[in-house]
């Protein structure tokens, strides 16, 4: 069975100058893989006519689906639907549901309806409609020669809509493809090297349809087993044996088993353990207790944060003794061990994390080098700490510094540090 091919284009100059990042590249592509299409190519164009036809009759050729997306709305330098029509060989007309739904919209916001309005309800007579529910212009599909070109809106929100509702349904309905299926495996503790020699007969044995990918990053190393043929059943108990051999053969420096962040890992395993967790954090600003209130329910777990981030609030708010800070600087283990100490009694909580270091240059501690970083766990374990050393700039350290962190928390309910 052949593997249904996609590429992803995207259209706007805030994308080429950086201005605008581009994550609907992302979202889509991991839609795709779920139906088992293949993302082979991701082009990004300017809002030019003339760079949209030179992606689309390079791509037309290769792809059994095109997904584009930016360049619809109502002003002047949304160019794609006009194009779109005149490349495809239609005229723009007004469709009467479209035209209603985007009435609606502006009567609901309180907005007057303009008559530059009218022409989001302006679609090609050469296209299937894609209702956008979520907004004024509506998705459009194309068929030429068997492939499909869908086109979008750029706002996110508005094509996840759009995608899920319209799109997504009909390639399911259409393509049949082979299957796709992944499985995670993420490691900490042992760089990418070692962990491929480790797994060097393990992937010498892989069929060649199963394929084993590295994706290292700075603190731990993600483990990707990657499935393709048409017979899922017999793809899905094949992956799933090996993954269990990776976890057996790499036990000792296996975080999790399956593709998930620090910190809903860090979530689940104190929801299962019954515990909570204070933080205290200085050099992260409050980074921590940031991501760890992404995950909804993090108030079951999460008892609260202070972020002493000069010397003296380290003092007067969590009883760091004056003459640790003097003798040691704020940036030491025994200050990051009292922090710990100290804010887990002010919160009660089961587990603190504290957090102290020198992302960059300058502040109270300028003599202090860049990227020294303490951080102590306090639990029913007592006090352990660990000293990092990040080589980056100072947003990359502050990543680094928070995840590291709820790794460390990780580690020590796991009797892993």
């Amino acid at each position: 069975m052949k593997n249904i091919q996609a590429t992803i284009i995207t259209i706007g100059d805030e994308l080429l100058i950086g201005q605008t990042i581009d994550t609907n590249s992302a979202w889509i592509a991991q839609q795709l893989n779920v139906l088992g299409i293949d993302v082979f190519r991701r082009v990004a164009v300017a809002d030019s006519e003339a760079d949209i036809q030179m992606a689309l009759d390079e791509e037309i050729p290769r792809a059994d689906v095109i997904l584009i997306t930016g360049g619809l709305g109502p002003t002047s330098d949304d160019i794609t639907k006009p194009f779109l029509c005149k490349y495809f060989g239609g005229k723009l007309v007004v469709n009467e549901v479209v035209l209603e739904h985007v009435r609606q919209l502006f009567e609901v916001r309180n907005r007057p309806f303009l008559e530059i309005n009218r022409k989001q309800a302006e679609v090609p007579d050469v296209c299937t409609v894609l209702y956008n529910e979520m907004g004024t212009a509506p998705g459009m599909l194309f068929e030429q020669d068997g492939k499909w070109i869908i086109s979008m809106p750029g706002v996110p929100f508005e094509m996840q809509s759009i995608m899920s509702s319209e799109v997504l349904p009909r390639l399911r309905e259409k393509f049949v493809s082979n299957a796709i299926i992944h499985r995670n495996i993420i490691t900490s503790g042992e760089g990418e090297s070692f962990i491929a020699e480790t797994l060097t007969d393990f992937e010498a044995a892989l069929p060649p349809y199963i394929k084993l990918s590295y994706l290292p990053a700075p603190g731990s190393v993600k483990l990707r087993l990657t499935a393709k043929g048409a017979d899922t059943e017999r793809l899905t108990a094949e992956l799933d044996k090996l993954h269990v051999q990776i976890i057996s053969i790499l036990e000792r420096i296996v975080v999790a088993t399956e593709d998930i962040n620090w910190q809903e890992l860090l979530g689940r395993t104190l929801l299962n353990n019954k515990a909570t967790l204070c933080l205290a954090e200085s050099c992260t600003g409050g980074y921590v207790a940031h991501l760890i209130t992404q995950v909804q329910g993090s108030s079951q777990y999460f008892d609260g944060a202070v972020v002493p981030y000069q010397s003296r609030l380290k003092t007067s708010i969590l009883g760091v003794d004056k003459q640790t800070i003097e003798q040691h600087t704020a940036i030491s283990e025994e200050t990051a061990i009292e922090l710990a100490v100290n804010a887990r009694k002010m919160f009660g909580s089961d587990y603190c994390l504290s957090v102290t270091g020198q992302l960059s240059y300058g502040g109270e501690d300028a003599q202090i080098q860049r990227g020294l970083v303490w951080m102590a766990v306090d639990g029913d374990k007592g006090v352990k700490t660990k000293k990092f050393q990040f080589h980056y700039n100072r947003h990359l350290n502050k990543e680094l510094a928070a995840h590291m962190g709820m790794l460390m928390v990780w580690k020590y309910i796991n009797d892993k540090l």
